[in-house]
């Protein structure tokens, strides 16, 4: 029993698949299906162009999009992502190994699929030593700005094949930019036509006929008008062309040691570029459907399905923008999905490939726009636009680098501006003054006012914050601006509840102010300091330093021993009344034993029982 309850609890990790086969019924296998036939239509042309780009015979595209597609489907853990040839790995692809060999010859093919064996092997190392954590520093709006920088670099590049406008395949965005404002008397019309007929047909059938899968419909709406367009004007409409029939014949990689010396540090630059894109587009969709994404197991897919793919004629793969927002458009629910588009696109090539010679090309760009436009998500943009104003500079700035640098720099870009607005944010803790409330039920602590003065002796004051070496500037700063306030105030009590950390630096800090307040006549209290605090503390000997007895768990302790510090003679002729003893003080001398009798766990204020938090202990008796 014990045997079994362990095999169950390890399957899912070795077998992810079998988790959302489960989830599987007739209506997600139906949409999983029509998702994945799309995918599979579509990539036809993206995977020549893409092997195109990288410098590979044109074949090889569509073979990178069957068995490591199917791969990754069954090992990832998105629901939505497609695995296959992108713009990125094939652009990465071309500028390393050109260096190397003749793109298109029989070695170039050699290094593609050996480089794509060392970047499974470094993915997968990724995942299983449990590295995915890096997800983490991608940020909300890093994500929604990369996928909006992304959609509309997807957009620019679908002039050519939209508008029939000259553009260099390999144009920056401004050049689009510029060959689209200077090129606009070149419109090739015939192009144009069949590319509208193409995207209004989407449209229609999106608004009216939602659970008909538009973009097939739209696709063969655009065949359609181009076999009319051709017929009315014949050769004026460009197609994607016969295809190879015949499934990805089997490869080997090269296995010398010295290949791969060579191919090392171009291995590591793809497999990073390729994570980058995996997690980015994982998330974006994550946040869309609510999903929650396991980038450990992501990497694992994409490890295995490059690994396994580089002896099935795949080249690198990673996340492909296109085919994942596509999937998730059309509808897909599972993994299923793009495995069923794997298995379709090879039942393509075999039996259906002489039809793409009719698919123009215009078609599937106005396709294309349609996939860029719906991964420029509206609603997050417009929550960012109203939100803090880092977190609009940080989306501007990556959709910035994405269109006018790079689109895997935008990543980078975006993770450390992220991580410089975190620390500036914790580089400034929040440290208030508190005083009793006596207006209040249980006399909470609050900010001092005109009608809540302060004790003209001891100084209550919360930090909300850790205290690391970031931080520990402004926290000395804001203590000497106290210090200078109220030259004649001999004690401070530090409220440390809302502090998780302490580095040897706030710890230093700590005691540096300890030794101050200690020279004023006074000293420097902690109240409530939380295990993990305590236990810096005290490993470095900054307990001792500071005085353990000025360490109290509650408010209670510490005004019981602070108050028999006070210089009773000061306290009578003050008359502010700050603490619930104030009052007696100006009557009579209190007497320790009095005080003992009068501030009890019992009687005492809830606020003086540990803080705000902490509201138990009964009003006190009127």
């Amino acid at each position: 029993m014990a045997a079994s309850a362990r095999i169950s609890a390890v399957l899912p990790a070795l077998l992810p698949f079998l988790g959302w086969m489960r989830m599987s019924d007739r209506a997600s296998i139906r949409a999983d299906l029509i998702a994945g036939l799309t995918g599979a239509v579509v990539v036809l042309p993206q995977g020549v162009a893409f092997a195109t780009i990288a410098g590979m015979p044109p074949e090889y595209g569509l073979y990178a999009g069957i068995v490591p597609t199917i791969i990754a489907a069954l090992f990832g853990s998105s629901w939505h992502l497609v695995a296959g040839p992108s713009t990125t790995a094939s652009l990465v692809l071309f500028t390393s190994l050109s260096a190397f060999a003749t793109p298109g010859s029989e070695r170039y093919v050699e290094l593609a699929l050996t480089l794509a064996l060392m970047v499974g092997v470094i993915e997968l190392s990724l995942g299983v030593f449990k590295l995915g954590a890096i997800v983490n520093f991608i940020s909300h709006s890093v994500v929604v700005g990369y996928t909006t920088g992304v959609g509309i670099l997807i957009i620019a590049h679908q002039v050519k094949g939209f508008l029939g406008i000259p553009v260099s395949k390999d144009a920056e965005f401004l050049e689009i930019l510029r060959d689209f404002v200077f090129g606009l008397d070149q419109i090739a019309w015939p192009t144009f036509a069949v590319a509208m007929a193409t995207l209004l047909t989407a449209i229609a059938v999106r608004i009216w006929t939602p659970r008909i899968p538009y973009m097939i419909v739209a696709i063969l709406a655009g065949g359609l008008a181009g076999a009319l367009v051709d017929r009315w004007m014949p050769g004026s409409v460009s197609t994607v062309g016969a295809l190879p029939a015949h499934l990805p014949p089997l490869s080997m990689p090269d296995f010398d040691p010295a290949t791969w010396r060579m191919l090392l540090p171009t291995a590591f630059a793809v497999a990073v570029s390729a994570s980058n894109e995996v997690v980015s587009i994982s998330r974006a969709l994550a946040l869309r459907c609510g999903q929650h994404v396991d980038a450990n197991q992501e990497f694992i897919g994409q490890g295995l399905a490059n690994g396994i793919g580089s002896f099935f004629s795949g080249y690198v793969v990673s996340g492909s923008f296109n085919r994942s927002a596509l999937n998730y458009d059309a509808g897909a629910r599972t993994p299923l999905s793009a495995l069923s588009a794997g298995v379709l696109l090879a039942g393509i090539l075999v039996f259906a490939a002489p039809l793409a010679a009719w698919l123009p090309h215009a078609a599937m760009a106005a396709t294309l726009v349609l996939v860029g436009w719906s991964l420029i998500d509206r609603k997050r943009i417009a929550q960012i636009l109203r939100s803090a104003h880092s977190e609009r500079a940080v989306m501007a700035i990556t959709i910035f680098t994405a269109l006018f640098v790079h689109i895997q720099a935008a990543i980078l870009v975006g993770v450390v501006l992220s991580l410089i607005v975190y620390l500036y944010r914790t580089s400034k803790p929040q440290i208030l003054p508190r005083v009793p409330d006596p207006m209040s039920g249980g006399r909470k602590f609050t900010n001092p006012g005109p009608t809540l003065p302060e004790c003209r002796q001891l100084r209550i004051i919360r930090i909300d914050g850790s205290l690391f070496f970031g931080a520990v500037a402004a926290f000395q700063d804001k203590l000497r601006r106290f210090e200078a306030e109220s030259p004649n105030r001999r004690h401070l009590a530090i409220v440390m509840s809302g502090v998780n950390f302490v580095d040897l630096a706030g710890a230093e800090a700590l005691v540096q102010a300890a030794r101050r307040w200690r020279a004023r006549g006074g000293g420097l209290y902690l109240i409530r300091v939380k295990e993990r605090v305590w236990d810096i503390l005290e490993k470095g000997g900054h307990l001792d330093e500071i005085g353990r007895a000025n360490v109290f768990t509650s408010k209670t302790d510490a005004l019981r021993t602070l108050y028999r510090k006070f210089d009773y003679e000061e306290c009578r002729s003050c008359g502010l009344n700050v603490f619930v003893e104030c009052a007696r003080m100006g009557k009579q001398e209190p007497l320790e034993e009095d005080f003992e009798e009068e501030v009890t766990i019992e009687n005492c204020p809830p606020e003086w029982v540990g803080g705000e938090a902490e509201r138990d202990a009964p009003a006190p008796a009127k």
